[in-house]
């Protein structure tokens, strides 16, 4: 027989009123009284009509994780850490919310496609990771589907993105510029004059805010970069490993490379090795993210820790209304620059 929302609130000996108020989350109720109804939806093994809560209540207990490639450690160590934040306690029956990780391949269509849907759903809360498209028409499509979204209730964060203007979403940036020119000021430090780019792909915030913080410190170091030392690609190994290979057919005297990400620089570190040349003896390589694979790299990686667990936790806590939004929605993750020994002062 189906256990009704009635038969938990004579077990627990409360009103149905005081159980539809625990479930639904959205009323203060004693602490020992919410146990009490907790402890019998348990034991009855009560299951909530999802869909008809969701429409009796102002969004479900959905939540969507939107990341441009799960297959990336990147995307993956901050899908993990919202994810494991957004499944705890919070939601209806049972205290849990049913996070969906949103895969959409970096194609702009998959993700107003899956904003869409996680509007029709009345997802609690969004979280959008990784960076935007500059495309303006895509970043003006992107910003309605936010404001719609918050205007229904749910609660939306940008974990590695620009701010929205506009929106009610809540910010946590990456300051990739700042990183960038950190790992770049470090080569110069070394004695390094030419240095190669292997940058991501163009239409990227992420790609434009790294390459601006590494012509920044070229500038301030009085170098001229040349048009040959930077060439595009994606965030993974194989761009990493052809575009090693372009830039040293541009120009064989560069001495240091540049990596979007510490994929990308594997790549170009095989790439180094099977031209024959060393690292960093013959040229010296740098990373960015810090993942796992950074530090077990032979040489280890030089690179720029970003704390991508913290800061998809934190992201999953604003989701979820844990923790206060920043005063003014925006809230600066740094990165740390770790030097390892994938760089070293040039030979003459």
């Amino acid at each position: 027989m189906t256990v009704t929302l009635a038969d938990v609130a004579a077990h627990a000996q409360v009103s149905p009123a005081t159980v539809s108020r625990v479930l639904n989350g959205n009323y203060p109720v004693a602490a020992a009284t919410r146990e009490r109804v907790l402890r019998a939806v348990d034991e009855l093994d009560y299951v909530v009509n999802g869909p008809a809560s969701a429409l009796a209540a102002a969004t479900s207990d959905l939540a969507g994780i939107l990341v441009n490639d799960i297959a990336d450690p990147f995307f993956g160590i901050m899908a993990s850490a919202i994810q494991a934040e957004i499944g705890g306690s919070g939601g209806r029956a049972g205290c849990e919310r049913l996070a969906v990780v949103c895969n959409t391949g970096g194609s702009p269509e998959q993700e107003l496609k899956y904003l869409t849907l996680l509007q029709r759903q009345r997802a609690a809360a969004v979280v959008l990771t990784g960076g935007a498209v500059t495309d303006a028409p895509h970043a003006a499509a992107v910003a309605a589907k936010l404001r719609k979204l918050t205007d229904g209730g749910t609660r939306v964060v940008l974990c590695g993105r620009p701010p929205v203007a506009g929106t009610g979403a809540v910010t946590l940036t990456f300051d990739n510029l700042g990183g960038a020119r950190a790992v770049t000021d470090h080569l110069v430090a070394l004695g390094h004059r030419r240095i190669g780019c292997i940058a991501g792909p163009a239409e990227r915030t992420t790609t434009r805010h790294r390459l601006e913080g590494h012509r920044l410190a070229l500038a301030a170091a009085g170098i001229e970069e040349d048009a040959r030392w930077t060439v595009h690609g994606r965030f993974d190994r194989r761009s990493g490993y052809e575009g090693a290979l372009e830039l040293l057919r541009r120009d064989p005297s560069l001495t240091a490379l540049v990596a979007a990400n510490d994929s990308v620089a594997l790549g170009a570190c095989a790439a180094l090795r099977d031209s024959g040349l060393r690292i960093p003896d013959d040229v010296s390589v740098t990373g960015f993210d810090d993942l796992p694979c950074s530090i077990d790299a032979v040489p280890a990686l030089t690179t720029v820790r970003l704390p991508l667990a913290e800061a998809g936790a934190r992201a999953g806590r604003l989701a979820m209304g844990r923790e206060d939004a920043p005063g003014d929605g925006t809230a600066s993750v740094r990165g740390e620059l770790m030097v390892r020994g994938s760089t070293e002062a040039p030979r003459e």
